[in-house]
């Protein structure tokens, strides 16, 4: 039996110690925003936030995130939409959507280490996949959400 916090509540999962984190979230806790891609770290579908950092969960086992704050794209905003979400809307980002909760997650990482991102910057720094290539539209939205939080 495992406690961990997940988007700032306590709470338990009764797994093997080598679970990935992924099928916890998924299976256990019935959040489902956070999606399974490859299962090899490879396209970030899986990404969500440990202690503030993007980590993919799909290759994190749930007995090395006991005592972190684990924050999946369910507990990103509370009452309102972040940045980064409201850019990801406006620039009509998604085309069929399934890897943008990890992307969402990693640009609101990247953001906050790179306020005043360039184009080499999120080319660098935003590794993960999106079969569908909408790419121009995600780092349109990156410098609008950068605009929106204060940087550019």
């Amino acid at each position: 039996m495992f406690e961990i916090s997940v988007n700032g509540k306590t709470t338990t999962a009764d797994v093997e110690p080598d679970t990935p984190l992924l099928w916890v979230l998924r299976d256990t806790l019935h959040l489902t925003g956070t999606k399974f891609g490859c299962g090899v770290s490879a396209c970030g579908a899986c990404t969500v936030h440990i202690d503030g950092d993007p980590v993919r969960s799909c290759s994190i086992a749930i007995e090395d995130v006991v005592g972190s704050d684990i924050t999946t794209i369910e507990g990103l905003a509370e009452n309102t939409l972040t940045a980064v979400q409201l850019a990801w809307i406006e620039e009509q980002v998604p085309q069929c959507g399934y890897c943008q909760s990890g992307m969402i997650m990693s640009v609101s990482a990247f953001l906050k280490e790179n306020p005043n991102p360039t184009d080499d910057d999120i080319d660098a720094s935003i590794t993960n996949i999106c079969r569908c290539g909408t790419y121009p539209r995600i780092r349109k939205a990156i410098h609008n959400a950068a605009k929106k939080q204060g940087g550019q």
